[in-house]
């Protein structure tokens, strides 16, 4: 069963959101600040990430660069969660190090789209680096 950590404060979006992946039989761990989502991604190893960018502590982007930083690698993917799109924020959530970018409200279908593609992309960056690290 693939593990995703939800890092968002919004109860709704929160309930919504762990209810569409454990629906699709996700192992979901939920955090509510930037803080708990830099301590769970580092200690559940996670195969991704959803990363809600206005948090009440630290701003979702900090997050994502504080893991990329700390030994997350591109094995585990962060998707960037938002309802405040403005121009150039995708490539901002990009270059701070996520993989993906997603727009809230949610349109579940391909919500769940994007969230298989990043999975698969993920343990094929995973593998690679098992085999890189002679554990293939």
């Amino acid at each position: 069963m693939k593990t995703i950590l939800l890092v968002e404060d919004n109860d709704n979006n929160l309930y919504l959101i762990s209810f569409i992946l454990k629906n699709r039989g996700y192992e979901v761990i939920e955090a509510r600040t930037g803080a708990i989502g830099l301590e769970l991604a580092r200690s559940e190893d996670p195969d991704l990430i959803l990363m809600d960018l206005q948090l009440p502590d630290l701003h979702g982007l900090d997050v994502t660069r504080r893991l990329r930083r700390g030994g997350l690698g591109p094995g585990t993917p962060i998707l960037a969660l938002t309802s405040f799109a403005m121009p150039g924020d995708r490539e901002k959530a990009l270059s701070a190090g996520c993989t993906g970018y997603i727009e809230k409200p949610i349109d579940p279908l391909g919500f769940l789209d994007e969230i298989e593609r990043q999975l698969s992309r993920g343990a094929v960056l995973r593998a690679r680096g098992r085999e890189e690290r002679g554990g293939g």
